[in-house]
């Protein structure tokens, strides 16, 4: 991030405003609106088609809104004059598949976008790749092909190649959801150290432990809106909405 940057510690580095997004006549974000310091770990959880991935999709700009604001670190995000690709950088993303270049190493896979899109030097880039692959543990695998990999190996591969462009925040779709549930369990560690280390994460989860275990805040969402929200002792043992006791009886 530069020095010229607007965003100063103390505000949100993500800010959104009664963001609404519609597919044709189907309005899936209903006025959301979420503040999130730098540093924090947000998880944002709810039933399926509550309209979560699609506001971390719309945070870097995969998806258009019709309404509202979101900034990060001050920039309008949906200002048509802004540069995705400077957006890109700022904010990283990991889905749940993970879009692995099947015919380059893993290696590769990290080195890739920072020389091809940032023209950073190679040597340079292979040094961070390098310990990026040692960061998510997997060291000695840097020279293996995806096939190669298990699925949790590959979502690192894929945590690894999103840090490697050095982003100020990480946004997490489901990172867990296609892995076995003995897979689960790398990734997850993964992110959180991440965590521990600053790094600002958005996640979209099913995984309650986790998000009790390491989020500064939960978000509920359901239709569209956010229908509660809190730190994880008073979100998960004192929940006062209906439909958030309703959730999360089912699945805890």
């Amino acid at each position: 991030m530069s020095d010229n940057s607007p965003w100063k510690a103390g505000q949100p580095i993500v800010s959104i405003k009664n963001v609404r997004k519609s597919y044709g006549s189907i309005e899936v974000l209903k006025g959301i609106s979420l503040d999130i310091m730098k540093g924090d770990v947000v998880c944002i959880i709810g039933p399926s088609g509550s309209g979560k991935s699609t506001l971390i999709r719309c945070i870097n700009a995969l998806a258009d809104i019709q309404d509202g604001s979101i900034t990060v670190e001050g920039q309008e995000v949906h200002d048509p004059k802004l540069d995705k690709l400077a957006l890109r950088r700022k904010v990283g993303m990991v889905f749940q598949q993970y879009n692995l270049f099947p015919h380059k190493t893993a290696l590769q896979n990290v080195m890739m976008a920072p020389v091809k899109v940032l023209g950073q030097p190679k040597q340079e880039v292979e040094a961070r790749a390098r310990s990026l692959l040692k960061k998510v543990r997997l060291e000695g695998k840097e020279n293996a092909y995806p096939g190669e990999l298990s699925g949790g190996q590959q979502q690192r591969v894929a945590i690894a190649r999103s840090l490697a462009m050095q982003p100020d925040v990480m946004l997490f779709d489901e990172v867990t959801a296609a892995l076995d549930p003995e897979t689960v369990k790398e990734v997850l560690v993964t992110i959180k150290e991440l965590a521990a280390d600053g790094m600002t994460c958005i996640l979209v989860t099913h995984e309650m432990g986790f998000a009790r275990e390491v989020a500064d805040h939960i978000y509920f969402t359901d239709l569209g809106v956010i229908v509660e929200h809190g730190p994880p002792s008073t979100f998960f043992d004192n929940a006062q909405d209906p439909r958030t006791k309703a959730f999360l009886g089912q699945i805890l």
